[in-house]
C-alpha cells in the first residue's frame, strides 16, 4: 500500500476504525454505520479531508474490511488504509506505524465523532504547531456530578467547575505518541491519558458541540438532525 500524502498540510490523522461498537445495537462496525445515508466513516474523514493542515489520512479497519473500506474511501479523500487491531488502542499503533516519516504533527480522532468540524482539527492542529506536545479539545461538564459507592450510595457531589468532557480529535508531537504508546503496559482509550502516564503537560483547547460522540442509537438520531439542520 502507497500513502497518500497532500502537499498542503504538515498533520498526519489516525481514525482507528475497527471496533464493533456493541453499544449502538447490532450492525457490524460502529464506524460503517449509516448516518444520512453514509457511515459514520465518510462522514468523519471528508471533515478531516476539508481542513487546510491535514496532508495525511491514515484509517485502520477491520482486518477482513481493508479493501473494501479502501474502495468506500476513494471517492470521498486520499487515504491509507492499514489492517486495525483487537482494541482502539492496538488500532492506533498500526496506523501511527504507516504514518509517513516527514509528519511530525499526529492526530487521533474517531470515526463515531462524524460530525467534528474542520475548525476544530485547525485549532488542535495550531495548538501542537505552537509548541504543545500534547493537546485535547475539551468541552465544560454542565450535569451535576455525583460520586457513588458500589452499593448506589451517594458518597459526594463533584465540584464540576473544574471538569471538562474530552472530545477528539487529540493531537501530539509524533514522538511524544510514539513514547506514549511504546509505553503502556495496559489497554487505554484516551491517548491524552497514555502521554500523561509518561508525564507530558496535556494542553486544552475548546471543543465544539458538533464533534458529538456518537454511541448509543440515541446519539445517531441526534446526529441526524444536526446532519440535516
Amino acid at each position: 500500500m502507497t500513502a497518500h500524502v497532500s502537499v498542503r498540510g504538515d498533520v498526519a490523522v489516525l481514525v482507528p476504525a475497527a471496533g464493533l461498537g456493541l453499544r449502538l445495537g447490532p450492525g457490524g462496525p460502529k464506524a460503517l454505520r449509516l448516518l444520512g445515508g453514509e457511515p459514520l466513516l465518510v462522514h468523519a474523514v471528508r471533515r478531516l479531508a476539508l481542513a487546510p493542515s491535514v496532508g495525511c489520512i491514515v484509517v485502520a479497519a477491520p482486518v477482513d474490511g481493508v479493501s473494501s473500506v479502501q474502495d468506500l474511501l476513494a471517492p470521498v479523500a486520499p487515504v491509507l488504509v492499514v489492517p486495525g487491531g483487537a482494541t482502539r488502542q492496538a488500532s492506533v499503533a498500526f496506523a501511527l506505524a504507516a504514518v509517513p516519516a516527514e509528519f511530525d504533527i499526529v492526530l487521533v480522532h474517531d470515526a463515531a465523532r462524524a460530525l467534528t468540524p474542520p475548525e476544530l482539527v485547525e485549532d488542535v492542529a495550531a495548538a501542537v504547531r505552537g509548541g504543545h506536545a500534547a493537546v485535547i479539545p475539551v468541552l465544560p461538564v454542565v450535569d451535576t456530578i455525583k460520586q457513588v459507592s458500589d452499593s448506589g450510595i451517594v458518597v459526594a457531589t463533584v465540584d464540576r467547575s473544574s471538569l471538562r468532557a474530552v472530545q477528539t480529535p487529540q493531537g501530539f508531537r509524533r514522538s511524544v505518541l510514539e513514547k506514549a504508546h511504546a509505553s503502556a503496559t495496559d489497554e487505554h482509550t484516551d491517548d491524552a491519558g497514555m502521554a500523561e502516564r509518561i508525564g507530558e503537560t496535556v494542553h486544552t483547547v475548546p471543543g465544539s458541540e458538533m464533534a458529538l460522540k456518537i454511541t448509543r442509537p440515541l446519539d445517531l438520531e441526534i446526529a441526524a438532525l444536526l446532519l440535516r439542520q
